[in-house]
Parts: C-alpha cells; sequence; structure tokens
C-alpha cells in the first residue's frame, strides 16, 4: 500500500542545498574557507550553509539590523517599529511581551495616576478634589443602598451588592483622618456627617460597625500630631472640633448608646464595635471632658457600664467599661451622685470583692481593679456616697484587704483615705475604730510583715505612706475628743516605748530631705529669672507651691499635723518628739512653721486627697484652718 497516495501528501521539492562530498579534495576545502565572510558574521555564515543564496543574503541584512537596533528582538512587526512593544522584563531579569506602545503606556500611566489620586495613603497626596470624589462616592453608595432595601425590603439578594459598595465606601472614609484640616471641614460642609450617624441605624450591624470604626478613627485624639508645624497641629485641633461639634448636633452620643446593647459581644466583629464605639466615647471626653455630663444625663451610659463591669468573665471590652467609668466620675459632682443613686457604691464592692482573696491574674485584670477602685475613690468625694459606703459595708471590706496583704491592699488603703476625709468622713472613722481597723492599719505603717507574706521587703510601700498619714489625720480630725475612739487612737502613740511616734519623726526627716532638695532647685530657677531681667509672678509662686507639695512636703504637713495633735493631748509624747527634735538640731518651731505654710495655703485647691483643701464645717464643727490656728497656739505656749 503506498502511503503517500492514501493521504495525497504532496512530494517535497527537491534539496538545493550544497553538499560536501564524502571526500572532499585540499582544492575544494579551500576554495570554500575563501568564501566564508568576516568572524562577525560567523554565526549567520554557518547557518547559511543549510540555505538557499537568496534567502540567506536577506536573513542576514534583516538579522544585522535587528540586532543593531534592540540587541536581537525583532521590532519589524512591531507598530510603528517601537522596540518597547515586545519588550518588558520581570522581577527574574526575563523578558516578556508587554503589547503597548510607548505611547499606549504613558496614557495608560496618567489615568492610573489619577486613578491613585484619591486614595493616596500620603496625606501630602490628598486633594480637596480627591476628597469631594470619596464623599460623593460615599454619598451615591448611601442612596442607591436606601433605594434599594426600600424597594426590595424582603430579597436580600436584590441590595446585597449595593450593601457591599456600601461597606467599601466606609473604609473610604477611613483615609480621611490622614489630612483632618482639608477633609474634616468638608465632611461638614457636604451633609456627609449626617449620612454617616445616619448609618447608625443600619439594618445592618457590619454598617454600623464599619461606622463605628470611621467615626473612631476620625475622632482619635492623636489627629494631627503626625504634623511638624505648630500651626498646623492647631488648625487640625480646630478642624477636629468642628467634626466632633457636628457630630453632637446629630445626637451621635445617643445613638452610640443605643449601640451599645444592640451588638452582641460573642461574635468577634461586635465585640470590636463594641471597643471603638467606648473608644469614641473616650476620644470625645479627651477632648471635652464637660460632655461627660451630657452622655450620663442624656443616655444610660452609666446603667450599661455598671452591667458590664459585672461580667463574670474578664475581657478588654470589661477593662475599658471599668476606664471610661473611672474617667466619667473624676470631675463631676452630678456624675457621681447618680452612680451612688443607681446602687453603683454596691456594684464596686461587689465587683471588687473577688480580690479580697486573690491577686488579678494578668496585667489587664490588674488595671480593671485599678480603675475600679478610682472610680469608688472619686465618687467618695461626695457625703451622699460616703453614707452609702458605710450602709454597703465598704469600711469591712477594706479594712479585710488590707490584712490579705494582696495586691488590692493599697488600694484599699487609698479607698479609705478618700472616705474618711473631711467632716464628712466623721461616721466612717467611727466605724473603721469600731471594726478593728487601728491595729491593721498601725501593722501596715510600722511595715510589719504578714505572716502569710513569702517576701522580706516591707510590706508599707512608699505609695501606701501618704494615704496611711491622710486616715490617721482624719481620725484625728473627726474623732471627738475623750471618747473612747480618741483615747485607743492616742494610745497607739504610746504603746511599745512611743515606737509610733518615733515612725512618724523617721518619715518627717525623709520628707524634709526630699523638700530641701526642691527648694535648692526652685531657688537656683528663682535667682536665674531674676538674673534674666524677669520677675517671679504670682502664678510661678503658685506652680513653685505644687512641685514643693509633690517634692515631700505634703507628707510633713500630715506628719506635723498629726504630731501636734498628740504633742497637744498627751504629756508624755510631748516630752518624748521634743528629746527627739533636739537630737536633730530641731524643736517644736520647726512644726510650727510647717503648720503655719499649711494654713496660708489652703485657699490653694490642691486635691492630694484634700491635704490644702479647706473643708466646709458641718454642724458648727472647727474648719481645718481654725484647727490648724488652734494648733500653732498651743505649741507656741508649748516652745
Amino acid at each position: 500500500m503506498d502511503i503517500d497516495k492514501l493521504f495525497k501528501v504532496p512530494k517535497l521539492p527537491a534539496s538545493s542545498k550544497r553538499k560536501m562530498p564524502d571526500n572532499p579534495t585540499p582544492a575544494m576545502l579551500k576554495k570554500m574557507r575563501l568564501e566564508t565572510p568576516s568572524s562577525g558574521d560567523s554565526e549567520d555564515s554557518a547557518m547559511d550553509i543549510d540555505m538557499p543564496e537568496s534567502s540567506s543574503a536577506a536573513s542576514r541584512q534583516s538579522r544585522r539590523a535587528t540586532v543593531e537596533d534592540d540587541e536581537g528582538v525583532d521590532t519589524s512587526f512591531a507598530p510603528g517599529g517601537d522596540a518597547d512593544y515586545f519588550v518588558e522584563e520581570d522581577e527574574e531579569g526575563r523578558f516578556y511581551g508587554g503589547g503597548l506602545t510607548s505611547e499606549q503606556k504613558q496614557i495608560l500611566s496618567i489615568f492610573e495616576s489619577a486613578e491613585g489620586e484619591g486614595t493616596s495613603e500620603d496625606p501630602e497626596g490628598i486633594s480637596i478634589t480627591s476628597i469631594r470624589r470619596t464623599l460623593l462616592k460615599f454619598e451615591r453608595a448611601v442612596n442607591k443602598n436606601q433605594d434599594q432595601r426600600s424597594k426590595y425590603p424582603d430579597d436580600p439578594s436584590k441590595f446585597i451588592d449595593s450593601e457591599a459598595d456600601l461597606d467599601s465606601a466606609l473604609k473610604s472614609l477611613l483615609s480621611l483622618a490622614q489630612s483632618p484640616v482639608l477633609a474634616y471641614p468638608e465632611l461638614v460642609r457636604s451633609g456627609s456627617v449626617s449620612l454617616l450617624i445616619g448609618l447608625l441605624s443600619h439594618e445592618n450591624a457590619d454598617i454600623v460597625i464599619d461606622v463605628v470604626d470611621v467615626i473612631h478613627e476620625l475622632t482619635d485624639e492623636d489627629v494631627g500630631n503626625e504634623l511638624e508645624d505648630e500651626e498646623e497641629q492647631e488648625e487640625a485641633q480646630v478642624a477636629l472640633k468642628t467634626l466632633i461639634e457636628a457630630l453632637l448636633e446629630n445626637s451621635i452620643l445617643e445613638l452610640l448608646v443605643d449601640n451599645l446593647s444592640r451588638l452582641n459581644e460573642a461574635e468577634e466583629s461586635d465585640r470590636q464595635g463594641v471597643f471603638h464605639i467606648l473608644g469614641v466615647f473616650e476620644n470625645m471626653l479627651g477632648f471635652n471632658p464637660d460632655l461627660s455630663l451630657i452622655l450620663v444625663s442624656k443616655t444610660k451610659m452609666m446603667n450599661w457600664l455598671l452591667n458590664r463591669v459585672q461580667s463574670k468573665t474578664h475581657d478588654e471590652n470589661r477593662g475599658y467599661s471599668a476606664e471610661l467609668l473611672s474617667i466619667l466620675l473624676q470631675n463631676n459632682a452630678v456624675n457621681r451622685q447618680d452612680f451612688g443613686n443607681k446602687d453603683g457604691v454596691e456594684v464596686a464592692l461587689k465587683v471588687l470583692s473577688q480580690f479580697r482573696r486573690r491577686d488579678p491574674v494578668d496585667a489587664d485584670e490588674t488595671e480593671f481593679m485599678e480603675n475600679l477602685f478610682d472610680a469608688l475613690c472619686s465618687a467618695l468625694a461626695e457625703p451622699e456616697v460616703k453614707s452609702l459606703f458605710i450602709a454597703s459595708e465598704g469600711v469591712d471590706l477594706m479594712v479585710l484587704m488590707m490584712r490579705e496583704k494582696l495586691q488590692s491592699k493599697s488600694r484599699a488603703i487609698k479607698t479609705l483615705d478618700y472616705a474618711m476625709s473631711g467632716a464628712a468622713g466623721t461616721a466612717i472613722c467611727a466605724n473603721f475604730v469600731e471594726v478593728l481597723g487601728l491595729k491593721t492599719l498601725f501593722a501596715a505603717f510600722m511595715g510589719k510583715a504578714s505572716k502569710k507574706s513569702k517576701s522580706n521587703a516591707p510590706t508599707a510601700a512608699s505609695e501606701d505612706t501618704p494615704h496611711i498619714l491622710g486616715i490617721i489625720s482624719s481620725l484625728f480630725s473627726n474623732t471627738p475628743s475623750d471618747s473612747p475612739d480618741r483615747i485607743r487612737l492616742l494610745a497607739k502613740f504610746v504603746e511599745n516605748n512611743y515606737e509610733k511616734a518615733d515612725k512618724l519623726l523617721e518619715v518627717r526627716e525623709n520628707a524634709h530631705n526630699r523638700l530641701k532638695v526642691v527648694d535648692s532647685e526652685i531657688e537656683v530657677e528663682k535667682k536665674e529669672t531674676l538674673a534674666g531681667g524677669g520677675e517671679i509672678e504670682p502664678e510661678d509662686e503658685d506652680l513653685f507651691y505644687l512641685r514643693r507639695l509633690e517634692g515631700g512636703l505634703f507628707t510633713l504637713q500630715t506628719v506635723d499635723y498629726i504630731l501636734a495633735w498628740v504633742v497637744m493631748e498627751d504629756d508624755g509624747i510631748r516630752g518624748h518628739i521634743t528629746q527627739m527634735l533636739e537630737r536633730k538640731n530641731q524643736s517644736l518651731k520647726d512644726i510650727i512653721s510647717t503648720l503655719q505654710i499649711y494654713r496660708d495655703n489652703l485657699d490653694v485647691d490642691i486635691q492630694s486627697n484634700g491635704a490644702a483643701t479647706d473643708h466646709a464645717p458641718e454642724d458648727g464643727a472647727l474648719s481645718q484652718k481654725e484647727i490648724l490656728q488652734h494648733l500653732i497656739e498651743f505649741l507656741h505656749e508649748c516652745s
């Protein structure tokens, strides 16, 4: 069978290639060598051996032109002969075809740069045009989603795409925080703030979480801080103020609080949403602390916070709630009273009671405990809250915590200091003595280690000493003369050969030495100011006094106040203290000098737990200034 006939394959033409004979003669080889081109064309000539002469010549000409034009890439088929049409280089240095001419690439590059202008992460790349384009995109996404949801309320497939577009548009607003000076006024002017706040009532909780995330980012307290120029930083703060005012006009506080109960913290995304809502509150309170009154009075924020801190399991939102509660009570008497009216004292004591037997498990829970103690201390500035503290057996719990020698011990001492201060703390002082708090208090003051304690370090930490002294000072101020409680208090300074009095003198010496260093620094600064032609203004004197308080004067004043009381009420202690002072080349006159400074500066509102605040007398009781004057006069008589 003939295969060629069967498939009708045409026969190839006879080859016209020159072939080398099997046994070439020397003359033939010489002739072929003379016909061989120069070495530069050796590769082409070798290939020409197997090609017809006419095609070989044309091919050589074509290849030589190609090599000279683009190093081996034939551009004869490229539009306009553009070498860039075929040549592009990848990351590994290989070449491949791009398929674009240089002109087309230039046009594409222009479009790409224009597209990226509005989404650039570089603040300098954000223009008012790109901001308006972003806001317009957001507005269209909101309107489209609302329209489709109203048309097809029962068919999510009809509006799911618009919801995705809305999600994308919301995320694009995050970049506005990079340029607050330009973006925030435009955000307010365009009405986008109203649209944004309106989405807090959206049916889709994920959209609400996106909105919260945007507001949290836009109101961050660090907005504009990355700017180097101070004037630009001030402009950024003005822009932030404009934005916050617009948010408040649209009832953002009420809407955010309403969403706290809507979100399910069992879901990770919702839990992050709650965290960011609390973050928005912190941002706005940091910018304007006066908003704390509005947040508590016009919303159910206090109720939510008190419920949240009672959670059985600890997480970051529980810790954040305690921190926000502490912030709300810091400098607002109305909020403190609201805290008391809503059983906040009972709640706080109930939650803190778990730390009577154990320490917090980690740093986050430690911070939670400290914030809750701080909130309680702030609230105890109100007389009504002090009464609730007694009714909830707060004194008993604090004394028990002091005995356990755990981390809660220091916070319990601080809380008692705040609770017992001022004339309103009289009932708490009596309750403290009644529950045998004196023994625990002076054990802490003397630094006696607990039998359970494995540490060899003294238990009376330096941070506890001012608060312990504050408690003793309040006991002397608020315990009636000749009462059994006062006799028990004085007996503590007599027992064990006046060891408590000696401890007071030791604390006094340490505070006096620290104060001398600060006084030297202040004196140098005053001399430098006067030498430079400046003057010491009254405001400067107030600042110097504050520095002196922090540098040891506060402790010195409290110690000398206590010493003055015990000297006046017990002859034996008076003789012992006078003798010990003489060994240090001092006398009762030094105590008088300290008390005079204390008295003269009571009008300065220093709230180191009321050390320099003249409390209003109650029921005919002497004011703090009158008590100091009485002590000074007695010491003058003794000296």
